[in-house]
């Protein structure tokens, strides 16, 4: 991958809900067109009435549409970002991967865009927590394959030879006072979190992990950072210190 891949654009997302929205009203006209003809012969004013409802679902998906794109447009926590971060999570993601299915986009090119645009909405909140309350939490695979010491769980047991990336990333959470662990799966980092009880999380994984971890998560706000894969999935990976910077200096108060 080049480093034009760890740039993960939102609007991939948006355009495809965009297109999922325009389906819904084209639905929602056939439902009101097909019947209105039965509909009027039951009493005339059913069609209209019946009209009004659908009208007002197409409203509500496009006025959930339009307030979406103006939150990522002024950066902003806009009335109810967290509801429709709410509805883009747990109902529009999976529609929206299936639709990409369809039209033949890479799951990994969407799952990118669907992490940019929650953090993106987190950003939006503008937190800023108490270093106790955040959580830096990376894969197993960014410690050395060879290396002889496993620091799954607990970081702390890293000598910080600098052959990978645990040591700058343990010296950052350090300095700053943040608790940060090690997951090898979605179970123990289910676990970290229920022990640890941060209210901002800030997780390193590939597509498919921080996919999964921050629909899992929610309502915890999560930002996450793919981390850089020059060996292929799951092996010796890398990842931008500068961006975990980036992303503790705005969400996590000075310790």
């Amino acid at each position: 991958m080049t480093e034009a891949d760890f740039k993960p654009r939102k609007r991939l997302f948006i355009l495809l809900m965009g297109g999922a929205s325009l389906l819904v009203l084209v639905l929602a006209f056939l439902l009101w067109y097909v019947p209105s003809v039965g509909l009027a012969n039951i009493h005339p004013l059913l069609p209209t009435l019946f009209g009004g409802l659908l009208a007002l679902v197409s409203l509500l998906v496009l006025g959930g549409l339009g307030l979406l794109v103006l939150t990522l447009l002024t950066g902003r926590d806009l009335f109810f970002s967290e509801r429709l971060r709410k509805i883009v999570i747990r109902y529009m993601f999976p529609a929206i991967i299936n639709l990409g299915k369809l039209l033949g986009i890479d799951r990994d090119t969407l799952q990118q865009s669907f992490i940019a645009l929650n953090n993106q909405l987190v950003r939006a909140k503008k937190l800023r927590v108490p270093p106790q309350k955040a959580l830096i939490l990376l894969p197993h695979c960014i410690q050395l394959f060879d290396c002889g010491i496993k620091i799954t769980g607990d970081i702390g047991k890293c000598v910080r030879c600098g052959r990978c990336d645990i040591s700058g990333l343990a010296e950052v959470a350090q300095q700053r006072g943040i608790d940060i662990a090690v997951a090898t799966g979605g179970t123990l980092a289910r676990k970290i979190i229920v022990d640890k009880r941060p209210t901002f999380i800030l997780a390193v994984a590939c597509e498919r992990d921080l996919t999964s971890g921050i629909r899992d998560s929610y309502p915890l706000p999560v930002i996450g950072v793919l981390n850089h894969r020059p060996n292929g999935p799951c092996f010796n990976t890398h990842i931008v210190l500068d961006e975990v910077r980036q992303v503790l200096d705005e969400h996590v108060l000075p310790a």
